[in-house]
């Protein structure tokens, strides 16, 4: 590694985002190993103990007007939260760099198609189109899942064709035509590692967004059913009590500000850091 190379690292490392790496490695800790380190059951309800304020004994952050731990539904919530956005960047992810790639590269008719049903999918708003679908099927959390990714695929599928129509003009792609190789495997072998940095940072800057997909579905009573604990669902069952119990509104949404902001910002700097004008910019 040269000088230079090992510079520019460390000037990306001093300008890393390390408070809300921290707040995301406190938040990961703590949804799975929530079974572990969590005081109580989300489910159990203790009515005698209900609205009680934060700083009660027992309950750090209070309990909820069932009498449910605040601090073990915040856990659990956050959960929820973690698998329904790992599960929504897999599968939108996969289809819209599948779909990227094929329309940018093969162009034509099928550019045309698939580009078509792309700006179909943007053209309705996707909170709309995910509670449809979250209200068509049946409630859970694989609904929630399905209906979150057919809303994001496709900002996956149009920011990569963009990708591959500029990557398909290079000289290396001519070369490997050249030499006869078919365009599956031009595909796959030379062009998906070559927009892999450009779909990570697309990732990692819709984490956030699909949170907060998440959140406002279950807030609407569309997300998943309970008693299984929503940091969305919690927010909506507090909204009645926010005069006389805030805290089971604005803890909630707290978190979910927090944790939305500090994935925000740490995919901004991940953009930063694997733009690639940025980086022919500092001569690499």
């Amino acid at each position: 590694m040269t000088k230079l190379k090992q510079l520019k690292i460390l000037l990306w490392l001093k300008k890393a985002p390390y408070v809300p790496i921290i707040i995301l490695g406190s938040f990961l800790f703590v949804v799975i190993f929530a079974d572990f380190i969590a005081p109580y059951s989300p489910t159990d309800m203790n009515l005698p103990n209900r609205l009680a304020p934060p700083g009660s004994e027992g309950h750090i952050l209070g309990t909820d007007e069932l009498g449910r731990d605040l601090l073990t539904r915040l856990f659990y919530g956050g959960r929820i939260s973690l698998i329904v956005a790992g599960f929504v960047l897999v599968i939108a992810g996969t289809i819209g760099l599948t779909v990227g790639i094929v329309s940018g590269y093969l162009g034509g008719i099928v550019d045309v198609i698939m580009m078509r049903i792309v700006d179909m999918f943007l053209s309705f708003p996707p909170i709309l189109l995910a509670i449809i679908m979250a209200i068509s099927l049946k409630p859970g959390l694989k609904t929630v899942i399905l209906a979150i990714s057919l809303t994001f695929w496709a900002r996956f599928a149009r920011i990569i064709r963009v990708e591959v129509l500029q990557i398909k003009e290079q000289e290396f792609i001519a070369l490997a035509k050249v030499a006869g190789c078919s365009p599956l495997y031009i595909m796959v072998r030379h062009i998906l590692p070559n927009v892999l940095d450009t779909h990570m940072v697309i990732m990692s800057l819709q984490v956030g967004m699909v949170i907060l997909m998440e959140a406002t579905l279950s807030f609407l009573g569309a997300g998943v059913p309970p008693p299984t604990p929503s940091w969305g669902m919690m927010v909506g069952d507090g909204r009645n009590y926010i005069n006389t119990a805030w805290w089971i509104c604005l803890i909630p949404g707290g978190a979910l500000a927090t944790i939305i902001l500090s994935f925000n910002m740490l995919g901004d700097w991940l953009r930063d850091v694997r733009d690639p004008h940025l980086r022919a910019g500092m001569g690499e």
